[in-house]
């Protein structure tokens, strides 16, 4: 495992945009906080700019995110935000001084390509973080913005989440990974396919079809990434449609469906995704999951 070197006062932090367009309003209270936090901040190119949906043609992001990749003296790099595009670029990407001098890398939903490339491809954990639109007045001292400090700069991280009925109790230990599922289940076959034997999938998603929830679920089940982790946990699941002829289950209730035969444990609703409490989370590092009565708790295992 190659652990990028934790933040410090003083590290610079580079914001770019390797998928949807983010303004610059969007970003510029983010900066803010940074900075008070005693980072510097370098804004990429890709930060205010347009192309259609993305925030440049796909060369330009291209070109964005890898200057960033190989700046050394950039120390760990905040994506603006998600949205669609970061799989378009991903197999053009240049690893090899990055995986010389990897850096930290954070950001979730259509980020989560990188994420699993990262891991899967070259064992390098990241940070499965908020971007810069959670950045706000209101939630500046939030305890989800502070887990995005601890993480960077290698504190110690333990969540819990409430008690629900269809939790399964138990404990398990292996490295985290997953992240967006629609992401995931896209990446199946491809050079950032996740590898899920012996460790705890994390899935969250939004804006889905309950079928389609279902559908993204047998994926999953039928290629093999359900049938030997250590546990699962199931972030926030928002925005879920139904179709005029109603599914017939909950999300979690199809979510639970796809994986009663398995004795690993599973976690509902951990505070972590599409939703206003978004806690960070160190993709690619060994975590202990425990499920009990009094609900999940989480806690990252520091080499």
């Amino acid at each position: 495992m190659n652990i990028p070197p934790y933040l410090k006062q003083g590290s610079t932090i580079g914001i770019t945009c390797p998928a949807g367009y983010v303004s610059q309003e969007r970003v510029a209270y983010a900066i803010t906080v940074l900075e008070r936090w005693g980072f510097k901040v370098k804004l990429g190119k890709t930060i205010g700019t347009e192309h259609f949906y993305f925030s440049g043609t796909d060369a330009e992001r291209i070109h964005d995110l890898q200057t960033m990749m190989d700046d050394p003296e950039i120390d760990a790099i905040l994506m603006g935000r998600g949205g669609y595009g970061m799989s378009r670029i991903i197999d053009d990407l240049d690893m090899d001084n990055f995986i010389a001098n990897p850096k930290w890398i954070c950001g979730f939903s259509d980020i989560t390509v990188l994420l699993n490339q990262l891991e899967s491809c070259y064992d390098i954990p990241s940070l499965h973080s908020p971007m810069c639109g959670a950045f706000k007045p209101e939630t500046e001292n939030s305890d989800f913005l502070k887990s995005f400090y601890n993480a960077l700069t290698g504190a110690p991280l333990y969540y819990n989440s409430p008690a629900f009925e269809l939790n399964r109790m138990g404990t398990g230990t292996g490295i985290l990974i997953g992240g967006n599922l629609s992401l995931i289940t896209h990446l199946v076959g491809s050079d950032s396919e996740i590898f899920t034997d012996d460790k705890i999938l994390f899935i969250e998603d939004i804006g889905e079809h309950l079928y389609k929830i279902d559908r993204m679920m047998l994926t999953l089940k039928r290629s093999g990434k359900l049938d030997h982790l250590k546990g699962l946990i199931l972030g926030g699941f928002t925005e879920m449609e139904d179709t005029e002829r109603p599914f017939g289950q909950t999300v979690e209730e199809i979510i639970a469906d796809k994986v009663k035969e398995y004795n690993y444990p599973v976690c509902f609703h951990f505070p972590s995704g599409h939703q206003d409490i978004n806690y960070t989370l160190t993709m690619g590092m060994a975590h202990i999951l425990t499920v009990n009565e009094n609900g999940g708790s989480l806690e990252l295992i520091k080499p």
